[in-house]
């Protein structure tokens, strides 16, 4: 009779991971979508140990060490406060915090689904939003930017340049001094544009003649998003990204243009500057009522949701996406890096995909090797941050590989 009694245990058990899997499948919404694999179709008996593939412990702990050791020891040396996740093959290998969000008083230990402005890492987010509307054919990538603006004073420029970096625009933030001195006032996207308009900066080039960096073409990309949608970008960003990606946590900051620019953001963990060896909270600022280059919040959890969901092609189809991931300018040998739709490259690497963002108290990196399935985030609200190659080197570690999953389960699944 034990023995009978241990077979049934294990046949429940063996029953309720069946029904999990049965269950989301048909409440999953969207049967396009690649929520199970055949493998789990195929059987009719799974057990659990099954639904993934057991990673050796040696392996995980080796990994789990290497990875904290060197947090640990960027802790010590440089003061590294924030928040980090590791993943390998679907995995959440690692996910710490390391500090406060009040490093001066440490106080208020940070967690891991600590809120951080993402600065320019939003970037990614704003060009998957345009390929999401080209996917629904309300935009095309070289359409003309004033199809959109029609008052834009300058001709020539079409979304392709403003998503490489290629339209040859000065940074509005540069101008904000000279054209909108007012540190009260919030300078929204439409605020920008009228800035431009009225008083027609002169360009660094003309479209398609080089490459400069420059927030003005994603803020320009946001207004074409609440243009072609007919709804305001944050809106859009959280029914058409967040939610389908289950970043639960993540909205992008908006300031009203007739509101008043005072005191600090009441959301999400606080930001510091370094002044010499002071940190000092960074307050509110007029600029950050400008959307689309940056003013997104998210932890790294959802920011791991945003990886699943474009590997798996829940926003957007992988041949998007392979346009997104390719080089948006010439490819010289004087320059490694590149940049795509929303995304940097290297030359040196051709899965190697990623985005660093820094805004007035905040660093955020976020790095992807496509060909490994590895995925590196760290958000800190401090602007001082330890160099990247820091963060390179775990993601080309090839010791205590995490295998592949022998079957996986629901997108829905995972990303609860």
């Amino acid at each position: 009779m034990p023995a009978l009694r241990q077979k049934m245990r294990r046949f429940s058990r063996y029953f309720l991971v069946l029904f999990i899997l049965f269950w989301a499948y048909n409440c999953g919404g969207d049967r396009d979508r690649p929520d199970v694999f055949d493998e789990i179709a195929r059987l009719k008996v799974m057990p659990a140990s099954k639904i993934y593939k057991l990673v050796p412990e040696k392996n995980l702990i080796r990994k789990v060490n290497a990875i904290d050791s060197v947090f640990n020891r960027l802790q010590q040396a440089t003061g590294f406060n924030g928040t980090v996740l590791y993943a390998e093959n679907d995995r959440v290998v690692y996910q710490k915090a390391f500090g406060y969000a009040n490093p001066v008083k440490r106080q208020g230990p940070l967690s891991p689904d600590g809120q951080f402005e993402l600065a320019s890492v939003s970037k990614m987010f704003t060009a998957t939003a345009i390929l999401i509307l080209k996917e629904r054919g309300q935009l095309a990538i070289d359409d003309d930017l004033r199809r959109f603006i029609p008052e834009w004073p300058y001709q020539g420029i079409t979304l392709r340049h403003l998503l490489t970096h290629r339209s040859g625009l000065p940074r509005y933030e540069y101008l904000a001094d000279t054209y909108w001195p007012d540190q009260s006032r919030p300078m929204t996207n439409e605020g920008m544009i009228r800035m431009f308009v009225q008083n027609k900066p002169e360009v660094y080039f003309q479209p398609d003649k080089g490459f400069h960096y420059c927030n003005t073409n994603y803020a320009l990309l946001a207004s074409v998003v609440e243009k072609v949608s007919k709804v305001p970008f944050y809106r859009f960003m959280d029914e058409n990204i967040f939610k389908p990606a289950g970043m639960n946590r993540s909205f992008i900051y908006h300031l009203p243009a007739d509101s008043v620019v005072s005191g600090y953001r009441q959301v999400g963990v606080p930001g510091y500057d370094q002044h010499g060896r002071r940190l000092v909270r960074v307050p509110n600022d007029r600029l950050n009522g400008v959307m689309g280059d940056k003013g997104m919040f998210s932890t790294v959890l959802d920011l791991y949701h945003f990886d699943l969901a474009l590997n798996h092609e829940i926003l957007l189809k992988k041949e998007t996406l392979r346009e997104a991931y390719s080089p948006g300018s010439p490819v010289r040998k004087i320059r490694k890096d590149n940049y795509g739709f929303g995304w940097r490259t290297h030359a040196e690497s051709d899965s190697a995909v990623y985005h660093y963002g820094w805004w007035k108290g905040y660093r955020s990196f976020f790095l992807r090797d496509l060909g490994q399935h590895k995925t590196l985030i760290v958000l800190t609200n401090k602007s001082s941050a330890p160099g990247s190659e820091h963060f390179w080197d775990i993601i080309n570690d090839k010791r205590y590989p995490i295998g592949k999953a022998s079957a996986f389960m629901p997108v829905e699944l995972r990303l609860k």
